[in-house]
């Protein structure tokens, strides 16, 4: 019976993993025929919607703004995250518990709820919409995840380094570049890629504070709203391996275990 009842539960989750992961590998296959519909059979495998996507203009110029609040987002999240969490750790954990709760409850929060309360925040302080609101709003959702991986490789930091640079003399500024940073450099970049793997996916916040111009989510909407052009799918497989490298990089980096 007990073996029946782990065949069946296999069986289960192979079925969830397949539902899961069968939409995103259609859009990778798709994206790789010379079809005009998306649909089967595929009569041959080419790279013709990502020739026709490559000479858009309106592409590159929606993956150059994905880049650059991506970056940005990685760097500011990774600077202010790192020192919000080596703040954190010098705290009893009872205060830090309760700081980190705080300063994650954006997370907990819905996207549309986040994107709206922005969008009026912006608009009742007359803060005009552009790549800077956009990467604030990002800010909101994936500086907590920065600050908690930080946080969790500092948790268990051994100090006496440190303690022993100060010592012989050296500044606060210079203990932390010559001896703290280099030990916890891996996590910072990896918490920095995890950011930026976010900002790549997102849309709803996007889509309330971008104002004008396009990112790679909300260029990928506007086709879908007009017709069901073949190209969203090389558009939907360069976003996935954007996403799925800088997120596996990360993981390895920060050794991060979730």
């Amino acid at each position: 019976m007990t073996a029946v009842s782990n065949a069946l539960w296999r069986a289960f989750g192979a079925l969830v993993v397949a539902l899961m992961l069968t939409p995103l590998a259609l859009v990778v296959l798709f994206s790789f025929t010379d079809n005009a519909l998306t649909n089967f059979p595929i009569e041959r495998f080419s790279t013709r919607w990502f020739r026709t996507l490559f000479e858009r203009a309106e592409f590159w110029k929606a993956f150059g703004n994905s880049l650059t609040i991506a970056g940005s987002v990685a760097v500011i999240s990774s600077v202010v995250g790192t020192l919000a969490a080596l703040a954190l750790a010098r705290l009893g954990e009872r205060l830090a518990n309760a700081a980190l709760v705080t300063l994650c409850f954006p997370v907990m929060l819905p996207a549309l709820v986040i994107g709206i309360a922005l969008l009026v925040f912006f608009n009742k302080t007359g803060v005009p919409f552009s790549l800077a609101t956009v990467i604030l709003g990002h800010l909101v959702i994936t500086q907590p995840f920065v600050i908690l991986i930080v946080y969790a490789r500092m948790v268990g930091f051994d100090y006496a380094a440190v303690d022993s640079a100060r010592d012989l003399g050296a500044s606060p500024w210079v203990a932390f570049w010559t001896v703290t940073f280099p030990m916890v450099s891996t996590t910072v970049i990896g918490a920095a890629l995890i950011a930026m793997a976010i900002s790549l996916d997102d849309f709803i916040i996007t889509f309330f504070t971008i104002g004008g111009g396009n990112t790679l989510p909300t260029y990928i909407w506007g086709k879908v709203r007009t017709y069901l052009d073949p190209s969203i799918n090389a558009i939907g497989t360069i976003l996935l391996a954007l996403t799925i490298a800088s997120t596996v990089l990360a993981l390895r980096l920060s050794r991060y275990r979730g």
